[in-house]
Protein backbone atom coordinates (compact mmCIF):
# COMPACT_ATOMS: atom_id res chain seq x y z
CA UNK A 1 0.00 0.00 0.00
CA UNK A 2 2.53 2.74 1.27
CA UNK A 3 4.74 1.55 -2.26
CA UNK A 4 1.69 1.81 -4.49
CA UNK A 5 0.82 5.55 -2.96
CA UNK A 6 4.57 6.73 -2.74
CA UNK A 7 5.99 5.53 -6.02
CA UNK A 8 3.37 8.04 -7.94
CA UNK A 9 4.24 10.78 -6.14
CA UNK A 10 7.56 10.33 -6.32
CA UNK A 11 7.26 10.44 -10.15
CA UNK A 12 5.28 13.21 -9.93
CA UNK A 13 8.31 15.26 -7.85
CA UNK A 14 10.44 13.97 -10.62
CA UNK A 15 8.32 15.09 -13.66
CA UNK A 16 7.95 18.46 -12.00
CA UNK A 17 11.67 18.84 -11.40
CA UNK A 18 12.82 18.21 -14.89
CA UNK A 19 10.03 20.44 -16.19
CA UNK A 20 11.45 23.42 -13.88
CA UNK A 21 14.65 22.55 -15.27
CA UNK A 22 13.78 22.47 -18.60
CA UNK A 23 11.68 26.27 -18.23
CA UNK A 24 15.42 27.79 -16.60
CA UNK A 25 16.74 26.62 -19.42
CA UNK A 26 15.05 27.67 -22.04
CA UNK A 27 12.41 29.84 -20.96
CA UNK A 28 11.19 31.45 -23.75
CA UNK A 29 10.16 28.04 -25.22
CA UNK A 30 7.55 27.27 -22.76
CA UNK A 31 6.28 30.46 -22.92
CA UNK A 32 6.15 30.41 -26.57
CA UNK A 33 4.41 27.54 -26.92
CA UNK A 34 1.94 28.54 -24.32
CA UNK A 35 1.00 31.81 -25.65
CA UNK A 36 0.52 29.97 -28.72
CA UNK A 37 -1.77 27.34 -27.18
CA UNK A 38 -3.57 30.00 -26.19
CA UNK A 39 -3.68 32.46 -29.04
CA UNK A 40 -4.95 29.38 -31.01
CA UNK A 41 -7.40 28.57 -27.98
CA UNK A 42 -8.57 32.79 -28.85
CA UNK A 43 -8.78 32.49 -32.30
CA UNK A 44 -10.91 29.38 -32.69
CA UNK A 45 -13.42 31.10 -29.91
CA UNK A 46 -13.24 34.32 -32.60
CA UNK A 47 -14.68 31.80 -35.03
CA UNK A 48 -18.30 31.86 -33.55
CA UNK A 49 -17.72 30.67 -30.50
CA UNK A 50 -18.03 33.70 -28.52
CA UNK A 51 -21.57 34.45 -29.51
CA UNK A 52 -22.67 31.54 -27.06
CA UNK A 53 -21.71 33.95 -24.05
CA UNK A 54 -21.78 37.93 -25.81
CA UNK A 55 -24.49 39.96 -24.72
CA UNK A 56 -24.98 41.21 -27.94
CA UNK A 57 -23.95 39.06 -30.61
CA UNK A 58 -23.29 41.64 -33.53
CA UNK A 59 -20.28 42.69 -32.69
CA UNK A 60 -18.30 42.67 -35.68
CA UNK A 61 -16.18 39.74 -36.57
CA UNK A 62 -13.06 41.94 -37.06
CA UNK A 63 -13.38 43.34 -33.64
CA UNK A 64 -13.35 40.02 -32.20
CA UNK A 65 -10.30 38.80 -33.83
CA UNK A 66 -8.18 41.67 -32.98
CA UNK A 67 -9.37 41.59 -29.12
CA UNK A 68 -8.59 37.38 -29.08
CA UNK A 69 -5.23 38.69 -30.04
CA UNK A 70 -5.48 41.73 -27.97
CA UNK A 71 -5.69 39.14 -25.21
CA UNK A 72 -3.43 36.12 -25.59
CA UNK A 73 -0.23 37.23 -27.73
CA UNK A 74 1.05 39.69 -24.93
CA UNK A 75 1.58 36.80 -22.72
CA UNK A 76 5.00 35.92 -24.25
CA UNK A 77 5.87 38.46 -22.05
CA UNK A 78 3.70 37.77 -18.83
CA UNK A 79 6.76 36.84 -16.29
CA UNK A 80 9.21 39.94 -17.53
CA UNK A 81 6.57 42.33 -17.64
CA UNK A 82 3.08 41.29 -15.94
CA UNK A 83 2.32 44.72 -15.09
CA UNK A 84 2.28 45.86 -18.72
CA UNK A 85 0.76 42.94 -20.08
CA UNK A 86 -1.93 43.06 -17.87
CA UNK A 87 -2.58 47.03 -18.51
CA UNK A 88 -2.63 46.14 -22.26
CA UNK A 89 -5.26 42.53 -21.89
CA UNK A 90 -7.59 44.63 -19.54
CA UNK A 91 -7.84 47.66 -22.06
CA UNK A 92 -8.83 44.69 -24.67
CA UNK A 93 -11.20 43.15 -21.79
CA UNK A 94 -12.44 46.91 -21.23
CA UNK A 95 -13.82 46.71 -25.35
CA UNK A 96 -14.73 43.46 -24.75
CA UNK A 97 -17.12 44.08 -22.00
CA UNK A 98 -18.29 47.51 -22.86
CA UNK A 99 -19.15 46.14 -26.65
CA UNK A 100 -21.05 43.40 -25.21
CA UNK A 101 -18.92 40.21 -27.08
CA UNK A 102 -17.75 38.93 -23.33
CA UNK A 103 -14.99 37.30 -24.65
CA UNK A 104 -13.79 34.51 -22.93
CA UNK A 105 -10.13 34.92 -23.61
CA UNK A 106 -10.34 37.64 -20.95
CA UNK A 107 -9.59 34.86 -18.56
CA UNK A 108 -6.33 35.17 -19.60
CA UNK A 109 -5.96 37.74 -17.44
CA UNK A 110 -5.17 35.16 -14.54
CA UNK A 111 -2.35 34.26 -16.08
CA UNK A 112 -0.26 37.42 -15.47
CA UNK A 113 -2.32 37.93 -12.22
CA UNK A 114 -0.67 35.04 -10.98
CA UNK A 115 3.09 36.26 -11.91
CA UNK A 116 2.29 39.50 -10.32
CA UNK A 117 1.46 37.88 -6.80
CA UNK A 118 4.40 35.55 -7.21
CA UNK A 119 6.68 38.09 -8.30
CA UNK A 120 5.89 41.65 -7.56
CA UNK A 121 5.28 43.33 -4.28
CA UNK A 122 1.89 42.96 -1.97
CA UNK A 123 1.07 46.09 -2.88
CA UNK A 124 0.84 45.94 -7.19
CA UNK A 125 -2.06 43.55 -6.68
CA UNK A 126 -4.67 46.75 -5.86
CA UNK A 127 -3.65 48.28 -8.79
CA UNK A 128 -4.26 44.72 -10.65
CA UNK A 129 -7.47 44.20 -9.48
CA UNK A 130 -8.77 47.54 -10.28
CA UNK A 131 -7.31 46.90 -14.06
CA UNK A 132 -9.15 43.46 -13.46
CA UNK A 133 -12.97 44.41 -12.45
CA UNK A 134 -13.28 47.79 -14.33
CA UNK A 135 -13.90 46.20 -17.24
CA UNK A 136 -16.12 43.50 -15.36
CA UNK A 137 -18.55 45.88 -13.63
CA UNK A 138 -18.65 48.16 -16.40
CA UNK A 139 -19.90 44.90 -18.98
CA UNK A 140 -22.13 43.87 -15.88
CA UNK A 141 -23.88 47.20 -15.03
CA UNK A 142 -24.79 47.83 -19.01
CA UNK A 143 -26.11 44.55 -19.91
CA UNK A 144 -26.50 42.20 -17.00
CA UNK A 145 -29.02 44.60 -15.26
CA UNK A 146 -30.60 43.63 -11.93
CA UNK A 147 -28.09 40.13 -12.04
CA UNK A 148 -24.85 42.33 -12.39
CA UNK A 149 -23.11 41.36 -9.04
CA UNK A 150 -23.80 37.76 -9.98
CA UNK A 151 -20.89 38.49 -12.71
CA UNK A 152 -18.92 40.66 -10.81
CA UNK A 153 -18.61 38.05 -7.92
CA UNK A 154 -17.72 35.15 -9.93
CA UNK A 155 -15.25 36.86 -11.76
CA UNK A 156 -13.65 38.18 -8.17
CA UNK A 157 -13.55 35.12 -6.81
CA UNK A 158 -11.74 33.92 -9.74
CA UNK A 159 -8.89 36.39 -9.53
CA UNK A 160 -8.59 36.31 -5.88
CA UNK A 161 -8.07 32.27 -6.26
CA UNK A 162 -5.46 33.22 -8.61
CA UNK A 163 -3.81 36.04 -6.54
CA UNK A 164 -4.01 33.45 -3.50
CA UNK A 165 -2.10 30.88 -5.22
CA UNK A 166 0.89 32.99 -6.40
CA UNK A 167 1.09 33.95 -3.05
CA UNK A 168 0.94 30.19 -1.78
CA UNK A 169 3.68 29.53 -4.27
CA UNK A 170 5.58 32.55 -3.25
CA UNK A 171 5.85 31.67 0.23
CA UNK A 172 6.87 28.58 0.01
CA UNK A 173 9.37 29.35 -2.74
CA UNK A 174 11.11 31.87 -0.55
CA UNK A 175 10.64 29.88 2.52
CA UNK A 176 12.86 26.94 0.28
CA UNK A 177 15.39 29.16 -0.87
CA UNK A 178 15.58 30.53 2.87
CA UNK A 179 16.42 26.65 3.92
CA UNK A 180 18.66 26.58 1.15
CA UNK A 181 20.41 29.87 2.20
CA UNK A 182 20.76 28.74 5.51
CA UNK A 183 22.21 25.75 4.60
CA UNK A 184 25.21 26.90 2.98
CA UNK A 185 25.84 29.84 5.23
CA UNK A 186 26.24 26.96 7.94
CA UNK A 187 28.44 24.77 5.06
CA UNK A 188 30.64 28.01 4.79
CA UNK A 189 30.64 28.61 8.76
CA UNK A 190 31.42 25.20 8.97
CA UNK A 191 34.42 24.77 6.14
CA UNK A 192 36.05 28.37 8.42
CA UNK A 193 35.86 26.28 11.25
CA UNK A 194 37.59 23.44 10.00
CA UNK A 195 40.06 25.70 8.56
CA UNK A 196 40.51 27.29 11.86
CA UNK A 197 40.92 24.23 13.18
CA UNK A 198 43.62 23.38 11.43
CA UNK A 199 45.46 26.44 11.62
CA UNK A 200 45.31 25.97 15.18
CA UNK A 201 46.34 22.69 14.91
CA UNK A 202 49.29 23.02 12.71
CA UNK A 203 50.26 25.98 14.98
CA UNK A 204 50.32 23.10 18.11
CA UNK A 205 51.70 20.47 15.85
CA UNK A 206 54.79 23.50 15.04
CA UNK A 207 55.15 24.56 18.34
CA UNK A 208 55.80 20.65 19.76
CA UNK A 209 58.14 19.98 16.59
CA UNK A 210 60.48 23.21 17.74
CA UNK A 211 60.40 22.45 21.30
CA UNK A 212 61.24 18.91 20.89
CA UNK A 213 63.91 19.39 17.89
CA UNK A 214 65.38 22.32 18.85
CA UNK A 215 66.14 21.52 22.20
CA UNK A 216 67.33 18.27 21.47
CA UNK A 217 69.42 19.00 18.68
CA UNK A 218 70.97 22.04 20.95
CA UNK A 219 71.90 19.49 23.61
CA UNK A 220 73.51 17.14 21.43
CA UNK A 221 75.27 20.39 19.54
CA UNK A 222 76.47 20.90 22.98
CA UNK A 223 77.63 17.74 23.84
CA UNK A 224 79.39 17.38 20.55
CA UNK A 225 81.55 20.34 21.29
CA UNK A 226 82.17 19.02 24.78
CA UNK A 227 83.36 15.52 23.23
CA UNK A 228 85.37 16.82 20.44
CA UNK A 229 87.30 18.89 23.04
CA UNK A 230 87.41 15.84 25.50
CA UNK A 231 88.63 13.11 23.01
CA UNK A 232 92.35 14.26 23.07
CA UNK A 233 92.78 14.49 27.01
CA UNK A 234 90.13 12.34 28.51
CA UNK A 235 88.86 9.59 26.22
CA UNK A 236 86.73 8.37 28.97
CA UNK A 237 84.69 12.01 28.94
CA UNK A 238 84.36 11.42 25.05
CA UNK A 239 83.03 8.34 25.35
CA UNK A 240 80.34 9.54 27.79
CA UNK A 241 79.55 12.25 25.57
CA UNK A 242 78.75 10.27 22.99
CA UNK A 243 76.44 8.45 25.23
CA UNK A 244 74.50 11.39 26.04
CA UNK A 245 74.12 11.85 22.47
CA UNK A 246 72.53 8.52 21.60
CA UNK A 247 70.11 9.30 24.87
CA UNK A 248 68.98 12.34 24.01
CA UNK A 249 68.48 11.64 20.23
CA UNK A 250 66.70 8.77 21.04
CA UNK A 251 64.82 10.52 23.45
CA UNK A 252 63.65 13.22 20.58
CA UNK A 253 63.13 10.15 18.26
CA UNK A 254 60.38 8.91 21.35
CA UNK A 255 58.76 12.14 21.51
CA UNK A 256 58.63 12.53 17.25
CA UNK A 257 56.80 9.22 17.33
CA UNK A 258 54.90 10.31 19.95
CA UNK A 259 53.46 13.22 18.64
CA UNK A 260 53.32 11.47 14.92
CA UNK A 261 51.65 8.40 16.16
CA UNK A 262 48.42 10.77 17.28
CA UNK A 263 48.37 12.81 14.40
CA UNK A 264 47.84 9.45 12.80
CA UNK A 265 45.57 8.06 15.69
CA UNK A 266 41.39 7.12 14.68
CA UNK A 267 39.38 10.15 16.36
CA UNK A 268 38.14 6.68 18.81
CA UNK A 269 41.55 6.26 19.95
CA UNK A 270 41.38 5.65 23.58
CA UNK A 271 42.27 8.72 25.36
CA UNK A 272 45.33 6.89 27.50
CA UNK A 273 47.16 7.03 24.33
CA UNK A 274 47.22 10.90 23.76
CA UNK A 275 48.11 10.92 27.61
CA UNK A 276 50.31 14.68 27.10
CA UNK A 277 54.21 14.03 27.73
CA UNK A 278 56.48 14.86 29.17
CA UNK A 279 55.10 16.00 32.84
CA UNK A 280 56.42 17.51 36.06
CA UNK A 281 58.16 14.55 36.70
CA UNK A 282 60.55 14.48 33.77
CA UNK A 283 62.17 17.92 34.76
CA UNK A 284 64.76 16.09 36.42
CA UNK A 285 65.74 14.13 33.61
CA UNK A 286 65.50 17.41 31.66
CA UNK A 287 68.15 19.33 33.65
CA UNK A 288 70.20 16.23 33.73
CA UNK A 289 70.73 16.36 29.93
CA UNK A 290 71.28 19.70 29.72
CA UNK A 291 74.01 19.82 32.20
CA UNK A 292 75.43 17.31 30.36
CA UNK A 293 75.28 19.63 27.27
CA UNK A 294 78.12 21.76 29.40
CA UNK A 295 75.25 24.08 30.91
CA UNK A 296 75.54 24.16 34.75
CA UNK A 297 71.60 24.41 35.93
CA UNK A 298 70.69 25.24 39.34
CA UNK A 299 67.30 23.67 40.07
CA UNK A 300 64.89 24.75 42.97
CA UNK A 301 62.00 22.15 43.11
CA UNK A 302 59.38 21.57 45.14
CA UNK A 303 58.83 18.09 46.71
CA UNK A 304 55.92 17.05 46.42
CA UNK A 305 55.61 18.54 43.02
CA UNK A 306 52.36 21.08 42.35
CA UNK A 307 48.85 19.21 41.17
CA UNK A 308 48.47 20.85 37.92
CA UNK A 309 46.18 19.37 34.74
CA UNK A 310 48.07 17.47 32.49
CA UNK A 311 48.05 20.00 29.63
CA UNK A 312 49.76 22.62 31.99
CA UNK A 313 52.35 20.34 33.20
CA UNK A 314 53.24 20.30 29.81
CA UNK A 315 53.24 24.02 29.17
CA UNK A 316 55.31 24.43 32.60
CA UNK A 317 58.01 21.43 30.97
CA UNK A 318 57.71 23.30 27.62
CA UNK A 319 58.31 26.53 29.17
CA UNK A 320 61.46 25.57 30.83
CA UNK A 321 62.91 23.64 27.67
CA UNK A 322 62.57 26.02 25.74
CA UNK A 323 64.43 28.70 28.19
CA UNK A 324 67.36 26.36 28.84
CA UNK A 325 67.62 25.84 24.99
CA UNK A 326 67.75 29.31 23.93
CA UNK A 327 70.48 29.90 26.79
CA UNK A 328 72.20 26.75 25.09
CA UNK A 329 72.18 28.75 22.10
CA UNK A 330 72.41 32.65 23.52
CA UNK A 331 73.75 32.79 26.75
CA UNK A 332 77.88 32.01 25.61
CA UNK A 333 80.99 30.77 27.28
CA UNK A 334 80.69 29.99 31.04
CA UNK A 335 77.24 30.99 31.75
CA UNK A 336 74.99 29.09 34.32
CA UNK A 337 71.12 28.53 34.30
CA UNK A 338 68.73 28.41 37.51
CA UNK A 339 64.97 27.10 37.31
CA UNK A 340 63.33 27.52 40.06
CA UNK A 341 59.38 26.26 40.52
CA UNK A 342 57.01 27.52 43.59
CA UNK A 343 53.66 26.24 44.38
CA UNK A 344 51.73 29.79 45.42
CA UNK A 345 47.90 29.15 46.93
CA UNK A 346 46.27 29.28 43.39
CA UNK A 347 48.75 29.00 41.20
CA UNK A 348 52.62 27.79 40.30
CA UNK A 349 55.09 30.19 39.30
CA UNK A 350 58.10 28.87 37.65
CA UNK A 351 61.55 31.40 37.14
CA UNK A 352 64.19 30.04 34.70
CA UNK A 353 67.09 32.98 34.28
CA UNK A 354 70.85 32.25 32.89
CA UNK A 355 74.08 34.82 33.46
CA UNK A 356 74.74 34.86 29.84
CA UNK A 357 74.88 38.11 27.75
CA UNK A 358 71.43 38.28 25.95
CA UNK A 359 71.86 38.47 22.02
CA UNK A 360 69.82 41.35 20.12
CA UNK A 361 67.62 39.38 18.35
CA UNK A 362 66.32 37.82 22.54
CA UNK A 363 62.97 37.62 22.66
CA UNK A 364 61.88 37.62 18.97
CA UNK A 365 62.02 34.15 18.25
CA UNK A 366 59.13 32.06 17.43
CA UNK A 367 59.96 29.85 20.70
CA UNK A 368 59.04 32.76 22.96
CA UNK A 369 55.86 33.54 20.91
CA UNK A 370 55.18 29.23 21.32
CA UNK A 371 55.73 29.89 25.22
CA UNK A 372 53.10 32.79 25.60
CA UNK A 373 50.76 30.92 23.09
CA UNK A 374 51.20 27.79 26.00
CA UNK A 375 50.49 29.89 28.56
CA UNK A 376 47.58 31.73 26.91
CA UNK A 377 46.08 28.19 26.35
CA UNK A 378 45.82 28.11 30.59
CA UNK A 379 45.28 31.02 31.66
CA UNK A 380 48.36 31.89 32.41
CA UNK A 381 51.20 35.01 31.73
CA UNK A 382 54.37 35.03 30.50
CA UNK A 383 57.07 37.54 30.79
CA UNK A 384 60.57 37.52 29.94
CA UNK A 385 63.54 39.87 29.64
CA UNK A 386 67.13 41.16 30.95
CA UNK A 387 68.01 40.84 34.45
CA UNK A 388 67.46 43.73 36.31
CA UNK A 389 71.50 44.16 36.97
CA UNK A 390 71.64 44.16 33.26
CA UNK A 391 73.83 40.42 32.49
CA UNK A 392 71.82 37.62 31.93
CA UNK A 393 68.00 37.22 31.18
CA UNK A 394 65.01 35.68 32.79
CA UNK A 395 61.81 33.81 31.99
CA UNK A 396 59.25 33.43 34.26
CA UNK A 397 56.04 31.91 33.93
CA UNK A 398 52.39 31.95 35.99
CA UNK A 399 49.78 29.56 35.22
CA UNK A 400 47.01 29.00 37.31
CA UNK A 401 46.69 25.72 39.36
CA UNK A 402 43.02 25.07 38.38
CA UNK A 403 43.82 26.19 34.73
CA UNK A 404 41.69 24.65 32.31
CA UNK A 405 42.46 24.83 28.70
CA UNK A 406 41.30 28.44 27.20
CA UNK A 407 40.24 27.10 23.25
CA UNK A 408 41.38 23.63 22.11
CA UNK A 409 42.14 21.30 24.84
CA UNK A 410 45.48 20.21 24.81
CA UNK A 411 45.62 18.18 27.66
CA UNK A 412 44.78 15.02 25.43
CA UNK A 413 47.68 15.60 22.94
CA UNK A 414 51.41 15.00 23.47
Amino acid sequence: MTTETTAPSRWAHQLITRVRAADAARPWLWDGALTALWTVAALVDASGGWRNVARDPSVPAGLVVVLSLALSLPLYARRRRPTTVLAVMAAAAFVSEASGAFLQAAYLQMLPLFHLALTRPPRRLLWAFVLLMAPVVTGALRFDGETWHIHVTSALWAYLGVALLGITVRSRRDHTAGLVDRARRLEVERDQEVRLAAASERARIAREMHDIIGHNLSVITGLADGGRYAAAKSPERAAQALDAIGTTSRQALDELRRLLGVLSAPDDAPSAARAPQPTLTDLDSLLEGVRKAGLPVVSELPAPLPALPPGAQLTVYRVVQESLTNTLKHAGPGATAAVRLVAEENAVLVTVSDTGTPSATAGQGQGLTGMRERAALYDGTLDCGPLPSGAGWQVRLRIPTASAPVSAPEDSRP
